[in-house]
């Protein structure tokens, strides 16, 4: 046995915690961090990721990435991908970068931007290997549902950034947005739903992922691929004639966004 405060003793793992279920990826001493934070975007045009991260490898985007923890997760058990993670608050990209700049990770920036202005004004075409979207705000209010991000534009703007095998994942706790998700994305995409949870996250690949199962919600989760019978251009023609997303909440997923909301990051 070691004894106390020996030069030998093996320092004490510091693992973050988030309602009880650990956050991927170990907090190192300050000098291992890492700087992940995209501080400005370059004006529009296709972005250059052997530039941003120093290697070529496949790039994943993580949309609406909200504090982060499914990028953690992909970053620290797929070293070999490198992660692009965005969302619109600043607030939670600095929750975000903090815990990928305390764990060390090389892989992962993380950027201050809709979803849709990433894909169209960022993003070449037949670039990138995987889109993840997890629990898109659904905007409940009248005056917001404009700003609901899975629609059919978009959706057309994730089938001309993908790789042609590249891989797209959606989740909600929504029951009216799954429902549009299901008419809409297979028109896009060879879609197939997962009535399971993911086998490597199965307590929850994001925060609001495990504030759903403490609550007994039910999650919907799906992937897909890129339909080669649609060409980026019919794509983009097909979306103009799709309706957008139209649906309503009920009491129990207001509570569950109040509660996030007021349990802080």
């Amino acid at each position: 046995m070691v004894p106390p405060n020996s030069p030998f003793e093996r320092p004490r793992r510091q693992i973050e915690r988030e309602f009880g279920v650990p956050v991927p990826g170990e907090i190192l001493p300050r000098e291992s961090w890492t700087q992940t934070a995209v501080k400005k975007l370059p004006p529009p045009g296709p972005l250059d990721f052997k530039e941003m991260f120093g290697r070529e490898a496949p790039v994943m985007l993580d949309i609406g990435c909200g504090n982060g923890r499914s990028t953690l997760a992909s970053a620290v058990w797929r070293p070999g991908i490198d992660h692009l993670s965005s969302d619109v608050l600043p607030v939670v990209i600095r929750y975000a970068t903090r815990r990928a700049n305390q764990r060390g990770l090389t892989n992962v920036r993380f950027a201050v931007i809709g979803g849709r202005e990433l894909l169209a004004d960022y993003i070449a075409p037949q670039t990138i290997a995987e889109i993840h979207v997890y629990h898109p705000q659904p905007y409940y209010e009248s005056s917001q549902v404009h700003r609901r991000l899975i629609t059919p534009e978009f959706l057309a703007l994730v089938h001309r950034s993908l790789v042609p095998d590249g891989l797209f994942i959606l989740q909600t706790d929504n029951p009216g947005y799954w429902k549009y998700m299901q008419q809409v994305v297979p028109l896009f995409f060879n879609w197939t739903p997962h009535a399971d949870r993911w086998p490597d996250s199965p307590k929850g690949r994001t925060r609001r992922e495990i504030i759903a199962i403490k609550q007994s919600l039910p999650v919907f989760r799906g992937s897909g691929r890129p339909r080669s019978d649609v060409s980026p251009d019919a794509a983009l023609q097909l979306a103009v004639t799709l309706p957008p997303p139209t649906f309503d909440a009920d009491r129990k997923l207001r509570a569950l966004d109040r509660m996030e909301r007021e349990s802080g990051s």
